[in-house]
C-alpha cells in the first residue's frame, strides 16, 4: 500500500494550496518543500540538529532524513514531499550515500520512502504563472489567507512594475521545468496522477478527493475544506498579460 506522495510542481502552480489541504485532512501527511537547498538549512535548525557540514556525514544525513519522515507525516500514516524540478537532483545527491548499491533517482526516492504516488501539479495557463510569479518576486508577498491577511512575505513592500523581458523569461522557464518533469517520469517509468491548478482553484474538494482516494484515504466531506489561501491575481495581472500578448504577437498564441 502506498503510504508516501511526492507532490511535483513548479512555482506558483497552486502547491502551497493543495499542500496545505492535505495537511487540514489530518490523515495525509504535512507535505512541505524540505529539500530546498536554501531551506534546509532552517528545517536543519528548527529540528535541533547539529551544525556542521553534513555533506559527507552519513549520520547526519541519517538525522536529517529521520527528521524530514516525521515532519512530513505529520503525526499521520501518510508521509509527503512537496518538490520542484530544480530540487529533484539535490534529492538524489543527499540520498546516493545512504543507498550506495541503488542507481536511478526513483530507486533512491521508493528506498528513503517506501512505494511512492507521484503527484504533477501544472498549471494551463503558463502566462498567467508567469505573471503571478514575477509580480510576487517584485513586491515581495507570496501568499494571502482568504481574508487578505498576508500569510508569506520575503521582503519588503514594493510596487509591481510591468516588465516583458522578465515575464517572458519567467514563461520560458516554467515550460522548461513542467517538459522537464515529463521527460523525468518517462524517464522513471512513472505514470503520476496529473493534476491542473485551474481545477484546484475551481474545486479544491474535487482535486483534493482524487488525490486522497490515489492514497486510498477517505476524501473528506466538501463542505469542510476550506482552503486557506486566496489568489492574488487581480486587475493589473489581466492587464499585464494582455500587454503582454500584444506585445508577443504571434509568438505568445
Amino acid at each position: 500500500m502506498v503510504r508516501s506522495y511526492i507532490l511535483c510542481a513548479t512555482p506558483r502552480s497552486g502547491s502551497t494550496l493543495l499542500c496545505d489541504l492535505l495537511a487540514a485532512t489530518g490523515r495525509a501527511g504535512a507535505p512541505d518543500s524540505f529539500f530546498m537547498r536554501d531551506v534546509a538549512p532552517e528545517w536543519a535548525r528548527a529540528w535541533g540538529l547539529p551544525d556542521g557540514d553534513g555533506a559527507d556525514d552519513l549520520a547526519w544525513r541519517r538525522a536529517f532524513l529521520s527528521a524530514v519522515l516525521a515532519a512530513g507525516r505529520g503525526g499521520t500514516d501518510v508521509f509527503g514531499l512537496r518538490l520542484m524540478h530544480e530540487n529533484l537532483a539535490d534529492v538524489a545527491a543527499f540520498l546516493a550515500p545512504l543507498h550506495p548499491g541503488v542507481a536511478g533517482d526513483a530507486a533512491l526516492i521508493a528506498a528513503a520512502f517506501g512505494p511512492v504516488l507521484y503527484l504533477h501539479l501544472s498549471r494551463r495557463d503558463k502566462l498567467a504563472q508567469a505573471v503571478s510569479r514575477v509580480r510576487a518576486e517584485q513586491t515581495g508577498l507570496w501568499h494571502i489567507a482568504p481574508d487578505g491577511t498576508e500569510l508569506e512575505r520575503l521582503s519588503p513592500p514594493q510596487p509591481p512594475v510591468y516588465d516583458h523581458a522578465r515575464i517572458a523569461r519567467e514563461l520560458a522557464a516554467l515550460d522548461q521545468a513542467d517538459a522537464a518533469w515529463n521527460d523525468w517520469f518517462a524517464e522513471q517509468g512513472i505514470a503520476p496522477l496529473r493534476l491542473a491548478y485551474e481545477d484546484l482553484a475551481a474545486d479544491p474538494a474535487g482535486t483534493l478527493a482524487r488525490v486522497c482516494r490515489a492514497l486510498d484515504l477517505p476524501p473528506p466531506d466538501p463542505a469542510t475544506v476550506r482552503p486557506g489561501t486566496a489568489r492574488l491575481a487581480d486587475a493589473t495581472s489581466q492587464e499585464w498579460m494582455q500587454r503582454f500578448r500584444a506585445e508577443a504577437g504571434d509568438a505568445c498564441r
